[in-house]
């Protein structure tokens, strides 16, 4: 599970592009070790929208047919 939460990640995102902080001045506020964090939400956020804020961490599951269809390929090239 992630440290941050999507919500709690949103919020600090909307306050530094709204102009409420700085990524520092957040950080501080908000106790969170690192500004690099905040400037990496940011980014984030920027080049992939709301989404890319929640957690990814799920594992997929894959049907056998899918993963003999990977290996077919794998092997023919």
């Amino acid at each position: 599970m992630s440290k941050y939460n999507y919500e709690f990640k949103k919020k600090i995102v909307m306050f530094y592009l709204n102009g409420m902080g700085s990524c520092k001045d957040l950080a501080k506020l908000y106790k969170i070790p690192s500004d690099t964090r905040i400037h990496e939400w940011v980014c984030i956020y920027n080049s992939f929208g709301d989404e890319s804020l929640m957690c990814s961490r799920k594992q997929k599951i894959y049907s056998f047919e899918k993963k003999i269809s990977v290996v077919e390929l794998y092997l023919s090239s």
